[in-house]
């Protein structure tokens, strides 16, 4: 049996990286009652990741869906540093959130390891990477899942937990009721590249770009196809440029070399990256974007 912490008694977790889905991570931990240390390599990316909490927070209270009382505890509970081992030193669960580079993944948790509390809960929120495959070299990979959030993490209700061939049952366990304490429904599945989410999802929007490129459709009109004839939050081409078209082309090498040529990227994908508009973080990908309103290019 494994001795990982059981998600009743998770008071403090660390996140690292502070970029869009680390911020939004926190962000939920805090409104769970967690306290949390939040951590970049710099000073001016942890200290951006808070603000963007803290803006978040102010503007569900705006909309009236959030107490202005549960917003001010939230953020008393929220903290930032550069520090990994600061962050991880009595932490209860380590949720990573750094960018897809499978070399850095495994040089984050192999600090980590060194700095945090033997029962930790250690999860990564890799979008695509086998588990297996970051967990290499761990001392304690029993102890090591997914945690896939869904951007924006502050809304979409959506976590999928990933079971590596070493993830104890008492880790899947604890990471699945963490999900629930933060307001998620969670799913299992096990470790496979794409996992099950990354899997379905590129593949619709692989075949927007596709549509987009081959002129069948404007971008508006393939995402209003999606977002009104199948009930879509959101368009794929729309989606892809709130992920990161860089983003999503690294998914998409990395599945078209593990699954096949059904996820080689499309020229059009590939063009827009080279020229450097990867979405709304650059101000034009597949729309123009200003601020959170997006035109057609």
């Amino acid at each position: 049996m494994t001795n990982v912490v059981a998600a009743a008694d998770i008071r403090r977790v660390a996140v690292l990286g502070a970029g869009t889905m680390g911020s939004g991570i926190a962000q939920v931990a805090a409104l769970a009652g967690c306290e949390v240390r939040l951590r970049d390599v710099e000073a001016r990316f942890a200290d951006a990741g808070l603000a963007k909490i803290r803006e978040t927070l102010d503007g569900g209270v705006a909309r009236g869906k959030l107490a202005a009382a549960d917003r001010d505890a939230a953020a008393s509970r929220l903290g930032a540093t550069t520090s990994l081992a600061e962050a991880v030193a009595g932490a209860d669960a380590v949720i990573e959130a750094v960018p897809e580079d499978l070399a850095l993944k495994r040089a984050t948790f192999a600090e980590v390891e060194a700095h945090a509390s033997a029962t930790a809960l250690l999860a990564t929120n890799t979008s695509s990477l086998r588990i297996a495959t970051i967990a290499a070299g761990l001392r304690s990979p029993a102890r090591f899942v997914g945690m896939h959030f869904f951007n924006p993490a502050h809304i979409l209700k959506l976590v999928e937990i990933v079971v590596g061939p070493d993830t104890a049952p008492e880790t899947v366990a604890s990471a699945r009721e963490l999900g629930v304490r933060m307001g998620k429904d969670p799913i299992v599945v096990r470790d496979s590249p794409g996992f099950a989410s990354s899997r379905l999802g590129l593949v619709i929007g692989l075949e927007a770009m596709r549509m987009f490129e081959a002129g069948v459709a404007s971008a508006e009109d393939i995402d209003k196809a999606m977002t009104l004839g199948y009930g879509h939050p959101m368009g794929p081409l729309k989606l892809t440029d709130l992920v990161g078209l860089d983003v999503r082309l690294a998914i998409a090498e990395y599945l078209e070399r593990e699954i096949g040529p059904a996820f080689a990227p499309p020229g059009v994908l590939r063009d827009l990256v080279a020229r450097g508009k990867l979405g709304k973080k650059t101000g034009e990908g597949f729309y123009v974007w200003e601020g959170d309103t997006a035109r057609p290019r």
